[in-house]
């Protein structure tokens, strides 16, 4: 029998075009509701898949400060938020929450 190896799932290798990052951050907000954390955590996990080391130059915040602050247990401040999200090439749109 054949031994199956298995690594854990990263989002970040799968968001290879712009299309795909904004698909992501479309369906963490839709499920993320108040949980700031998750939200902080799939930014992260978006500025891993364009490369952390970039994202520091183009925003001009030291590398270690955006890992921690992208972190499950980080919590950015919005200027921050701003700063990587124009960095990484994404808008924020606002629509009508609609009721269910």
């Amino acid at each position: 029998m054949n031994k199956i190896t298995t690594r854990p799932w990263d989002s970040a290798e799968h968001l290879k075009t712009d299309e795909d990052i904004a698909a992501y951050l479309d369906a963490v907000l839709e499920e993320a509701g108040d949980d700031t954390a998750f939200i902080a955590k799939a930014i992260g996990t978006v500025a891993r898949a364009r490369g952390m080391t970039q994202l520091a130059n183009d925003t001009g915040l030291a590398r270690e400060a955006l890992y921690r602050a992208l972190s499950p247990t980080g919590n950015p401040n919005f200027g921050t938020v701003l700063k990587v999200l124009r960095a990484l090439g994404v808008q924020l749109h606002a629509a009508p929450v609609t009721a269910s």
